[in-house]
C-alpha cells in the first residue's frame, strides 16, 4: 500500500532536472517511433544524411520546446506529432530518397512539435535549461539507435527488415494519429 504513494511523489530530483527531462522521450511512444525513424531514414539517405538529421531534428526540437516554454500557441501539436511517425515511417517503407536539404525541411517541421510538446509539457518547478539538455540528448540517443538499426542494411536482407520497421512505424503512427494506440 505504500509503494503506490512513494511512486506518485515525484520528489525534486526527477520533477525537473536533466533526469526527469531524459525519461520523459522515452516514456512516450509517439515521440520513440519518430526519433528512431529519423535514425533510420538517414541510414537510407547515406552520407552525409545519416548525421545531419539526427542533428538537425534536436536543434530545431530545442526551439520548439523554447516556444512551448514561452507558451505560445502551435496548432495542432498532437497531430503533428502522430503524423510524423506516418511520415518519416512511410519514407523508410518507401525507400524514399530526396536531396539533403528537403529532408532536413521535413524532419525540422516534425522536431518543433516534438519539441513544443516538451516544453509546454515542462513542470513548473522545472530547470528548463537542465530538463531540454535531457530530453535532447535523449533524443540523440534514440537517433543513434535508428542509426544502429539501419546498419543492418549491409547485410542480406537486412534493407528489407528496415523497411519493414518502417512500415510498423507508419502503422504506429496511424493508431497514435486515430487515438487507438
Amino acid at each position: 500500500m505504500a509503494a503506490p504513494a512513494a511512486i506518485a511523489h515525484t520528489g525534486e530530483g526527477l520533477s525537473g532536472g536533466l533526469l526527469s527531462g531524459f525519461v520523459h522521450p522515452v516514456r512516450g511512444w509517439d515521440h520513440v517511433a519518430a526519433m528512431v525513424a529519423v535514425g533510420l531514414w538517414g541510414t537510407f539517405l547515406g552520407r552525409p544524411a545519416i548525421w545531419v538529421l539526427p542533428v538537425v531534428f534536436p536543434l530545431v526540437m530545442a526551439l520548439g520546446g523554447a516556444v512551448g516554454v514561452l507558451g505560445l500557441p502551435l496548432p495542432g501539436v498532437e497531430t503533428g506529432i502522430a503524423l510524423s511517425s506516418v511520415v518519416l515511417g512511410a519514407l523508410i517503407l518507401g525507400k524514399v530518397r530526396m536531396p539533403l536539404w528537403g529532408a532536413a525541411i521535413i524532419v525540422g517541421v516534425f522536431a518543433i512539435f516534438h519539441g513544443y510538446a516538451h516544453g509546454i509539457e515542462l513542470p513548473t518547478a522545472a530547470n528548463p535549461v537542465s530538463f531540454a539538455v535531457g530530453f535532447v540528448v535523449a533524443t540523440g540517443l534514440l537517433h543513434l539507435a535508428g542509426i544502429a538499426l539501419g546498419l543492418v542494411t549491409t547485410r542480406p536482407r537486412g534493407e528489407v527488415f528496415v523497411r519493414a520497421v518502417g512500415g510498423l512505424i507508419t502503422a504506429a503512427g496511424a493508431g497514435f494519429l486515430l487515438g487507438i494506440i
